[in-house]
């Protein structure tokens, strides 16, 4: 899923300071990093814009390797062994295992790697940006990254990924770290009626 590929990326200066060296920068990059992937987990309202070709907006949870997301054409419960993705126009529902590049068809083509960037972060008007470039010897699929966050508290407020040769913009609102139950990530099969059509993809 091109959302969720894009938006596992975000966040991840959540609680940087205006430093300037390059080991700084990913100090405090792993710092907030594990604020959005660590045990606690996080939530936040996203806007994604892919150079004005796609657009979609929705919200998402995360803890560990769970992951919940809805959006007005589909919605995805993923409890860390199992992924249900609910087409919800189509009245479909596919059960993927939880890892799998198949439940979509973006899902394989966004590979991000910690070590295949330089860091580097500097003070702007509108907040603290943080820019990773892609080094030569790069394993994943993702050649640059500008996170911008707020000077004051340090929220996420945009962030940029370039990958090939075309820009994804991703606007974040309503970030929270911590105080996320499991049970958000169990599929709710009563919410979804008889009208829906499981297919089982495992």
């Amino acid at each position: 899923m091109l959302l969720l590929s894009l938006v596992l990326l975000v966040v991840m200066a959540a609680q940087a300071k205006p430093r300037t060296t390059s080991s700084e920068a990913r100090r405090i990059f792993d710092m907030a990093y594990a604020q959005v992937f660590g045990a606690q987990g996080s939530s936040f309202s996203y806007d994604v814009n892919i150079s004005s070709i796609y657009r979609t907006h929705g919200s998402i949870w995360m803890k560990g390797k769970k992951v919940k997301f809805i959006e007005s054409k589909i919605d995805c419960y993923n409890d860390g062994v199992t992924a249900y993705m609910i087409h919800k126009r189509k009245k479909v529902i596919e059960i993927h295992p939880a890892n799998s590049d198949k439940k979509d068809k973006y899902s394989g083509k966004f590979k991000f790697e910690l070590n295949d960037f330089d860091y580097s972060m500097k003070p702007t008007p509108e907040g603290i940006q943080l820019t990773l470039r892609q080094r030569k010897d790069a394993k994943g699929t993702i050649k640059e990254v500008k996170a911008l966050i707020d000077a004051k508290t340090y929220a996420p407020k945009t962030l940029k990924v370039k990958v090939v040769f075309f820009w994804a913009t991703i606007t974040i609102s309503n970030f929270h770290s911590g105080n996320i139950s499991d049970q958000t990530f169990v599929f709710p099969r009563s919410r979804y009626g008889s009208d829906y059509k499981y297919v089982d993809k495992r």
